[in-house]
């Protein structure tokens, strides 16, 4: 059973940065996707990015391209969300997300196997 834990949320002004991580385990595969989702209120879930184990790729939406990092700590099983210059439209709970396939290396929603269980991301103006 994979299990997700994140870590690191809280709140921060425009313009602030923050890092979140997940720590995963129960999964032995080594090709796998593994990645962030956010949902703001009132909003449908949405895709930040992911990374592909498989071929090492990381994949962005493009809400957040240039501005977000993703990374992962093989040895420690964790994967990390670096958020910088952050909006107030950054605003959500986000959610690590595991999937075993997906679709050219990115993970969509359909495709999750395991979810964490969030942790809150408020940007204030």
């Amino acid at each position: 059973q994979v299990q997700l834990v994140e870590s690191g949320g809280g709140s921060v002004q425009a313009g602030g940065s923050l890092r979140l991580s997940c720590a995963g385990s129960g999964y032995t595969s080594d090709m796998y996707h593994m990645g962030w989702f956010r949902q703001a209120p009132g909003k449908e879930r949405e895709r930040v990015g992911n990374i592909y184990t498989g071929t090492g790729s990381i994949y962005y939406a493009d809400s957040v391209k240039g501005r977000f990092t993703i990374s992962q700590d093989n040895a420690k099983n964790i994967l990390f969300l670096q958020m910088n210059s952050l909006k107030p439209e950054d605003t959500a709970i986000y959610y690590c997300a595991w999937g075993r396939f997906g679709f050219n290396g990115v993970l969509f929603e359909r495709d999750v196997d395991y979810w964490g269980q969030g942790t809150q991301v408020t940007v204030s103006s």
